[in-house]
């Protein structure tokens, strides 16, 4: 049986579990990534490569040069804004001189032709850069 002298402390324990429990939720809801500002922005204009050509391609709706153009991108992690499955496609962004895929991509979320929003990755899916008319 607890003492009386003890149950003051347990309940501080409990409590304290408690509240950091509850702080840990919020946290990791804090921790879903938001792509704001400088770093995480590129302009059309500065795609390498054929970045522009591609994502004018996908504004017009092709043709595409690869098969995997505009396959749905599964955002497994999770670094661009979370939506349901479909929603992000992705597209080959070539490099000069470059005979293979590569890593470079631009990944678009929303309507085919109207996306709301476009992703530039140089580093496939590792990190991510808002295309920015």
């Amino acid at each position: 049986m607890l003492s009386a002298s003890r149950w003051p402390s347990l309940k501080l324990v409990f409590v304290g579990f408690l509240l950091g429990a509850l702080f840990g939720i919020c946290s990791a809801q804090a921790l879903q990534p938001t792509l704001t500002a400088a770093k995480t922005t590129i302009l059309v204009a500065d795609l390498p490569g054929s970045g522009a050509k591609t994502y004018a391609l996908i504004l017009q709706g092709g043709p595409f040069a690869h098969e995997k153009d505009g396959v749905v991108f599964g955002n497994r992690e999770r670094l661009l804004p979370l939506h349901t499955r479909g929603y992000y496609r992705e597209y080959t962004v070539m490099l000069p001189g470059s005979r293979k895929r590569g890593t470079h991509r631009i990944v678009c979320g929303g309507p085919a032709r109207t996306p709301e929003s476009c992703y530039y990755t140089a580093d496939h899916y590792a990190s991510f850069r808002k295309i920015v008319p």
